[in-house]
């Protein structure tokens, strides 16, 4: 569903933020991409999406070329950054229906899924508002909507549970793992360590750019915590 090629991503003209990166996460796989800040996860997703250009190597999509068919491969991606940035001068609902506008969703399936998951995240009697008054926590159910509303085969999200309540963050694994089970699949960043290694079919750890560990979060771990296991080789990195 997603395949990196040797992805490297330099910023002004010799700092290599991503370098000589190849990861493939197959249908039906929820991976986890952990890093400290600055270790080039947010550059990773951002190339994936084809919102960054990129110097080396190449990125697929469902077997597309990000590079060289861009569109194509955003008609099946969504992508939530860390930090939405919505069209406060909307409606909750009015950008829910201009997100789908853009997919091109039927009118009976987009009111079927904004009513579905604005019930899910408790934010039905809020859609009528303008996105300008909606709390952070709430910004980011409305960019989660708006992710779901056209049934993606993949998606990348850049530390999608920062900001959410314990409920709602919840719910989001729930989905995930239902998307992934249609044969969708998921590509996401995050700092919480406990949620990565119990929601994970796989895990990458990066630091500065490089792919220090990857494979399934069994394999990654053994017999150690998640925690454990990235500091020591953050750690080993430093020596």
């Amino acid at each position: 569903m997603l395949k990196i090629q040797h992805l490297t991503k330099t910023y002004g003209g010799s700092k290599k933020a991503v370098d000589d990166l190849c990861l493939s996460i197959a249908p039906g796989e929820i991976y986890g991409f952990i890093g400290h800040n600055g270790a080039g996860k947010t550059t990773t997703i951002k190339s994936c999406c084809g919102i960054l250009q990129f110097e080396q190597g190449d990125i697929f999509v469902d077997g597309i070329s990000v590079r060289d068919n861009p569109i194509e491969c955003k008609r099946r991606i969504a992508y939530i950054p860390d930090n939405p940035d919505l069209y406060d001068f909307m409606s909750g609902v009015k950008y829910l229906n201009f997100i789908a506008d853009i997919y091109g969703v039927p009118q009976r399936e987009r009111q079927d899924r904004i009513a579905q998951y604005a019930g899910l995240f408790g934010l039905t009697g809020d859609l009528a508002q303008p996105v300008s008054a909606y709390s952070h926590g709430m910004k980011q159910k409305l960019a989660l909507i708006s992710a779901l509303i056209h049934e993606p085969r993949l998606m990348l999200l850049d530390e999608p549970f920062v900001g959410l309540d314990p409920k709602a963050a919840h719910i989001l694994k729930g989905l995930m793992r239902e998307l992934c089970d249609r044969g969708g699949a998921i590509f996401f960043s995050t700092h919480v360590l406990e949620v990565a290694e119990k929601l994970c079919d796989k895990i990458a750890i990066i630091k500065g750019g490089r792919l220090i560990a990857s494979g399934t979060t069994a394999e990654v771990k053994g017999n150690e915590s998640l925690e454990d296991v990235f500091l020591e080789l953050v750690e080993d990195e430093h020596a």
